[in-house]
């Protein structure tokens, strides 16, 4: 643990990082600066960021954020420089960035939800960092953070509270999918809905974190497990993680589909794509005194229509899971020493690595629906045909 007050020599410098500048227009790798960590602050070098759903969101523009901003919020990497007043990491340490960070004293936190805690919801809404002030400029243009992370860059500053130490022998790709996708889904499973053993249990959405819902409850002992999706591959790969049935949702409708598979409807249903009309299918696949857990991220101002004779006289439950309910503190090194014990198979989920300056390929790949999930990491591509801008 690091000595109260260490602080390494200051740093300003130039770096790589994807800059959003307005939404609908493909991400630009350019040259920003950099300055160094301030009092409760971190810098990290990022060695893995992954290729998350939700930062297209911020892309398209179906989530706000102020700009020009970095992207980025499912990252790792090693501690390079801690500021002032920072303990619990000193450099050279290995981390996971945590996107969510939380007070530890408010009563959401006293409770065991910090995720819910609104403390840094000021630090998430300005795209500044604790003291309202950014660490990263270009040609004198002050650039946003995203999530108090950035870690679409060679290098990230974040608060001292959005660094976890983990296992060194933790490969960096399989940390950063951890800092996200993977907490979110399993974490959905185990900690929102509590899966019980021999349940059976729908996923709407076989992508990275549906699949990792999969991973989930799998690990809980269900009994059966449907995954619903319209791309055959992605079907595959649920397969392959644990799900013992299937549904093209392209050719079938799944909710029928699921009711005759279970006999009358699923005990948990997960909605993982974000999409009004999946979470309403989610809770019309239900049996009587099920629980349906809403997952994906929908467009600001999204309305789902759901029956509400379903909630009263079947007893059905529609609940929310954000960043999987986790305790980050608790959870994440649980997870890892499940990935470290063969128990939770995260390598089966990264399909492919991509440089820096093809995180625009990265995306392509994601929404063509070739990836379960991918990895940035940093330095450019030798073939030369990343996006990397001179703006």
């Amino acid at each position: 643990m690091a000595a109260t007050g260490h602080r390494a020599p200051s740093y300003d410098a130039a770096m790589q990082a994807a800059v959003l500048y307005e939404p609908g227009r493909r991400l630009e790798v350019v040259d920003v600066q950099l300055e160094g960590p301030r009092r409760g602050e971190v810098r990290v070098r990022i060695a893995a960021a992954g290729v998350c759903h939700s930062d297209h969101h911020y892309m398209k523009g179906d989530l706000p954020t102020p700009l020009p901003v970095v992207l980025g919020h499912e990252g790792a990497g090693i501690v390079e420089e801690v500021g002032e007043g920072v303990t619990g990491v000193v450099p050279g340490d290995h981390v996971v960035l945590l996107w969510r960070t939380s007070c530890g004293r408010c009563e959401l936190c006293s409770t065991g939800r910090p995720a819910l805690c609104a403390v840094s919801a000021q630090q998430r809404s300005s795209g500044f960092l604790d003291d309202g002030t950014s660490r990263l400029s270009r040609d004198g243009v002050e650039i946003r953070h995203l999530l108090g992370v950035s870690c679409f860059a060679e290098q990230a500053v974040v608060p001292g509270n959005a660094v976890l130490k983990i296992p060194d022998d933790v490969p960096m790709a399989i940390a950063a999918l951890a800092g996200c996708s993977v907490m979110t889904g399993v974490g959905a499973a185990v900690n929102t809905a509590r899966v019980a053993p021999g349940s059976s249990v729908l996923v709407i959405g076989a992508g990275g974190v549906g699949l990792s819902v999969i991973m989930g409850a799998v690990l809980s002992g269900a009994a059966q497990v449907i995954a619903v999706d319209i791309n055959p591959g992605k079907l595959e790969m649920a397969r392959g993680l644990g799900a013992t049935d299937t549904v093209d949702a392209s050719a079938t409708d799944p909710v029928r589909a699921v009711r005759e598979m279970t006999r009358g409807g699923a005990d948990y249903a997960f909605e993982v794509i974000g999409l009004p009309e999946a979470i309403s299918q989610a809770v019309r696949s239900l049996r009587p005194g099920g629980t349906a857990v809403a997952v994906g991220v929908a467009r600001v101002g999204a309305v789902a229509e759901i029956n509400a004779l379903d909630l009263v006289l079947q007893e059905k439950t529609l609940k929310g899971s954000l960043y999987g309910s986790t305790r980050p503190q608790q959870d994440f090194p649980r997870l890892f020493e499940l990935y470290r014990r063969g128990r939770l198979p995260l390598d089966r989920l990264l399909s492919r690595e991509f440089r820096l300056d093809e995180v625009n390929e990265a995306y392509d790949a994601m929404l063509a629906g070739t990836t379960a999930r991918s990895v940035l990491l940093p330095g450019a591509s030798t073939g030369g045909g990343g996006a990397r801008s001179q703006r």
